[in-house]
């Protein structure tokens, strides 16, 4: 996995194919850029696909102190690591947390999107209902340390995944697991992060390349009615439902979200963006 420290910042990163437009892909929380190897590697044939362990996660540093965390942070994390590999203008995909991101890259680096993806997130801040669930989220984890981020791992896993996904797809579950295990730190940095995020309601409107929105037809934290309201406030975007998904489509369904992902990026190689609007 190769690294790059940007400003003193240390990024782990997948980075496979070629080809143009360079697809960028930012994870979800808890996880990590491993996420994503499936649709890398549906990807990967056409374009050149690269997804960071964004800090917090992965082999990426993880500073001990929570207001170091941002979605502005995460978004000019990068767009240097854009820099360090050249690349002008790619499409950005982000799901869940990492679409949080991709709204931040939008504001702070609007001229290098060639395109975007969003799935499975809202563009609304957190309720105070949510904001307060991050909290207990927070105290538990640094109460706990590994033990209490344990607790939170296991309670996200039922919330983030569907009951389709628990009862027929035990390995799925497994591998979500495993691509939670990151550092304490970054959680707790992360919670933050989000707890901080500005609303990007009226960002939709100003949305000017072509847009793809997937959700997970049984996605409970972002629940497709939603994600729909949120499509139709993007001029021109297309929305597509994952079946026998929840919050995790992408991981949970790969064959229906990959087939949307490519379709998706396929048609911006033909360099046909009108054919994305709905």
């Amino acid at each position: 996995m190769p690294t790059a420290t940007l400003e003193g910042t240390t990024l782990h990163y997948l980075d496979q194919g070629s080809g143009q437009p360079a697809v960028v892909l930012l994870h979800a929380f808890p996880l990590r850029a491993a996420m994503w190897q499936g649709q890398i590697d549906a990807l990967a044939s056409r374009v050149r696909v690269v997804a960071p362990d964004l800090v917090g996660f992965g082999d990426s540093d993880a500073p001990d102190d929570p207001s170091a965390y941002s979605v502005d942070g995460w978004a000019d994390d990068v767009a240097r690591l854009l820099d360090h590999l050249e690349l002008d203008r790619v499409v950005v995909g982000g799901q869940s947390m990492g679409a949080y991101v991709a709204f931040a890259f939008l504001r702070r680096h609007r001229s290098r999107l060639a395109g975007l993806v969003l799935a499975d997130t809202r563009p609304t801040a957190d309720s105070p209902e949510v904001h307060e669930r991050r909290v207990g989220q927070q105290e538990q984890i640094s109460a706990g340390g590994e033990s209490g981020k344990a607790e939170v791992v296991e309670g996200l896993l039922q919330t983030l995944l569907c009951a389709d996904t628990h009862e027929h797809r035990p390995d799925v579950v497994e591998t979500a697991r495993r691509l939670m295990d990151n550092p304490p730190a970054g959680f707790v940095g992360a919670l933050e992060a989000m707890k901080r995020r500005p609303d990007s309601v009226a960002d939709l409107a100003t949305v000017d390349v072509p847009t793809l929105v997937l959700v997970g037809d049984q996605d409970v934290p972002s629940p497709p009615d939603v994600v729909e309201t949120m499509a139709q406030g993007i001029p021109g975007s297309e929305l597509v439902v994952v079946p026998g998904a929840g919050h995790l489509s992408g991981l949970e369904a790969p064959e229906a979200f990959n087939a949307g992902l490519v379709d998706f990026v396929s048609r911006l190689q033909d360099h046909e963006p009108s054919s994305v609007a709905r």
